[in-house]
């Protein structure tokens, strides 16, 4: 059988993991890992909820769930699926749309595009605008925190809450032996020169381990080194961006704040420094953690927003109340 046939049939031996012996398995992930990565993934996606929509549009994206609506916005080097099982827990209290971000995942590269977080703010704005123009609740991880937070400083009436995931954005958060090194030297984890070095950069970013499949972790560190000459000049042009304290203060919307204790990406100090711009938050410090909580400890991060929109709810109602009786 050519690999070409085998690649053809690989959808079909996921459907019967259950009765698959490993040592074939094992050999179908080596023999054709991009196949086996598309098919392991949809399945995920389906199991969590969520279908793939836009792939003809410039920031394709995963979408599930009913309900107000949450937008999750995933960091540098990343993609929608870094939301996916998080999304799980989520889909069935929201609706839950996971946004590609121009220049990663399965959006489009332009080498001569503009991806600074103020552009990529308003490539969010057009994304909204027509998947989600009503208010909406808005999440993001590392960039993407970064990027919803200006977002909301910037569009403040259509954001009813934050939810911030060890985001970029504050001189303490970026204070970190990582973006020191990058300052100095040019050089970052999160910059994928070769496969190789996806292994070293998950392993930065993490402090729990999560299952990720070798088919996967294939088909991530391919993309990501194809990625690298592209990504260099977006982090150039990130990092070039104005900080959110250089912006704003005293910002209203709501935001739960969340870090990992662990992280070696961004500082956890970050955490304490977005506090200080918010006159209306609630901060977590996740033990044990790093720099992904969504993908670390999803069960538990999902039950913390919950919690955190449950009072928002509450504090919504009682305070409809009182109005009600004035």
């Amino acid at each position: 059988m050519s690999v070409l046939s085998l690649a053809g049939l690989l959808p079909v031996l996921i459907l019967l993991l259950p009765t698959m012996p490993l040592l074939l398995l094992l050999a179908a992930e080596r023999i054709a890992p991009l196949p086996l990565a598309r098919a392991a993934m949809a399945l995920e996606r389906a199991r969590c909820g969520l279908r793939r929509h836009g792939a003809d549009q410039a920031m394709p994206f995963l979408a599930g769930g009913a309900g107000e609506v949450l937008v999750l916005v995933h960091g540098f080097g990343a993609d929608k699926d870094n939301f996916t099982r998080i999304a799980a827990y989520l889909t069935p209290h929201y609706r839950v749309l996971l946004p590609d971000l121009p220049g990663f995942g399965e959006a489009g590269r332009d080498p001569q595009g503009r991806y600074s977080i103020g552009d990529q703010v308003e490539h969010l704005r057009e994304f909204l605008d027509r998947h989600a123009p009503q208010k909406i609740h808005l999440g993001g991880n590392s960039m993407g925190g970064f990027i919803v937070a200006q977002f909301a400083a910037r569009y403040p009436e259509r954001v009813a809450s934050l939810w911030l995931l060890d985001a970029a954005g504050t001189a303490a958060a970026q204070d970190s032996q990582a973006l020191r090194g990058y300052r100095d030297s040019g050089a970052l984890p999160l910059l994928v020169r070769t496969e190789a070095d996806f292994a070293q950069m998950l392993a930065y970013s993490r402090h729990r381990r999560f299952f990720l499949p070798y088919a996967v972790r294939t088909a991530l560190a391919r993309r990501a080194a194809a990625d690298f000459a592209l990504h260099e000049q977006i982090m150039l042009q990130v990092a070039a961006s104005p900080l959110l304290e250089q912006q704003y203060q005293a910002l209203a919307t709501p935001a739960l704040i969340v870090w990992g204790e662990h992280d070696r990406i961004l500082h956890p100090a970050g955490a304490a420094a977005l506090a200080a711009l918010y006159t209306d938050h609630h901060s977590i410090m996740m033990a044990g953690i790093g720099h992904l909580p969504m993908l670390e400890a999803p069960r538990q991060c999902a039950a913390d927003y919950r919690a955190f929109r449950q009072q928002l709810a509450q504090r919504g109602t009682a305070q409809g109340a009182l109005t009600a009786s004035a």
